[in-house]
């Protein structure tokens, strides 16, 4: 049975001390929760999700054969061989119903989370009117840029929560019509941040149909895609359809390729929807360095340190599988570098935050801050602690000693 958005979702207009401390950085309110203490051991940060695995070797030669490129405007859509390279890696990686056009069905993006953004404000103005306020879905824990475009769209934000009894996805049969009825797009992320789980095909299908029969546009984080210890996670564009219509995937060179700093990724999909999408970006956005694309060609040209890049990740979750055991609900997540701990039995999310950096120096974030208190008043994040594995082994794996020491 459908609950309606009032009873079974978060929406935006709650309450208010709630929604102004979800719209803050859950980074910023760690480091508030944490500033009066000082850690009795030398820190190890797992809070922050930033890849410290090597900068493939290709990159620097890259740049300097480019440099002189540094002196130009760069077209806001990309250079012509960024788009063919990814049209080429998207047919390569996934099984698509026809090869993505470059010229109509790719752009550049200054990373992910700016393309995410603009895409939010770009589907309220695409849509067709909706019957009632303006809704965007998202899950629960989010990305915050979720929530940024959704607001800087004038849209009503609805957060689904994912636990364990869904799957840690949002459940598209808690949705009843009237919500659907007023999307205006719907921010999927598989692999999920922070709980690492996987949307099946089957899942993508229901969505792209709901998506279809209620015309919203379907925002596909995808920038974890690269990252998986087992089978290789698929993409909604793969259950698109052969014009791969209302839906849009947003992909990132930060965790595949290690390189978070050089803010390069792009969108594919619905060719409609993304030429709406370039004329907002192209006197709004800016436009990404011509270098840092040649460096991007580069990238989704080679798969060997990507492969190098989830074998260091596979030794780390070797570690975690071996440590932790089944402590804290622990289990191996299917994509993804990071683990989601539930220690509501040991004082909830901000008390074992603190306890882990003022006894063992191991920071780490509160799952409540990077979710949004439901309607009914609970937290799908309370009760949990998210750690990002993105330093090197031998830190990863004395964290995860630390933690259990501390929190046993």
């Amino acid at each position: 049975m459908a609950m309606t958005a009032s009873s079974g979702v978060a929406q935006g207009a709650g309450d208010a001390v709630s929604a102004g401390q979800a719209e803050r950085s859950p980074f910023l309110r760690t480091t508030e929760l944490l500033a009066p203490y000082q850690p009795a051991k030398p820190l190890i940060t797992l809070s922050l999700g930033e890849p410290q695995h090597p900068v493939p070797d290709f990159v620097g030669p890259v740049l300097a054969g480019h440099t002189a490129e540094f002196g130009r405007y760069p077209l806001a859509k990309g250079i012509e061989p960024f788009r063919r390279t990814v049209a080429i890696w998207l047919s390569n990686r996934f099984q698509l119903a026809r090869p993505v056009d470059p010229e109509s069905e790719v752009l550049v993006l200054n990373g992910s989370r700016e393309g995410l953004f603009f895409a939010a404000i770009t589907a309220a103005r695409y849509v067709s009117p909706r019957k009632g306020r303006p809704a965007i879905l998202m899950p629960n824990p989010f990305y915050p840029a979720y929530g940024a475009g959704a607001r800087a769209a004038g849209c009503e934000q609805i957060y689904l929560p994912t636990t364990l009894d869904n799957g840690f996805l949002p459940d598209l049969d808690a949705i009843d019509e009237a919500t659907f009825a007023r999307t205006v797009a719907f921010f999927i992320a598989s692999p999920a941040n922070p709980q690492g789980s996987v949307a099946s095909r089957d899942y993508f299908i229901r969505l792209k149909q709901l998506a279809d029969r209620h015309g919203f546009i379907v925002l596909s984080d995808e920038c974890y895609s690269e990252i998986y210890t087992r089978e290789a996670p698929g993409s909604a564009l793969e259950c698109a359809g052969p014009d791969f219509t209302n839906v849009v995937a947003f992909q990132s060179l930060s965790k595949r390729s290690n390189l978070p700093g050089m803010r390069v990724g792009f969108a594919a999909g619905d060719r409609k929807f993304l030429a709406a999408f370039h004329e907002l970006r192209n006197v709004a956005a800016p436009q990404v360095p011509v270098p840092l694309q040649h460096v991007a060609v580069a990238a989704y040209s080679d798969e060997a340190h990507v492969e190098e890049n989830r074998r260091l990740y596979r030794i780390k979750f070797d570690f975690a599988d071996q440590i932790l055991g089944n402590r804290y609900g622990y289990a191996r997540p299917a994509g993804g570098f990071c683990v989601w701990l539930d220690v509501s039995n040991r004082g909830g999310d901000e008390a074992a935050a603190v306890r882990l950096y003022r006894d063992a120096g191991v920071r780490v974030i509160p799952g409540s801050y990077l979710a949004r208190r439901q309607n009914d008043g609970s937290n799908p994040g309370a009760g949990y602690i998210r750690l990002a594995l993105v330093s090197d082994s031998e830190s990863t794996a004395e964290a995860l000693h630390r933690l259990v020491e501390t929190l046993d």
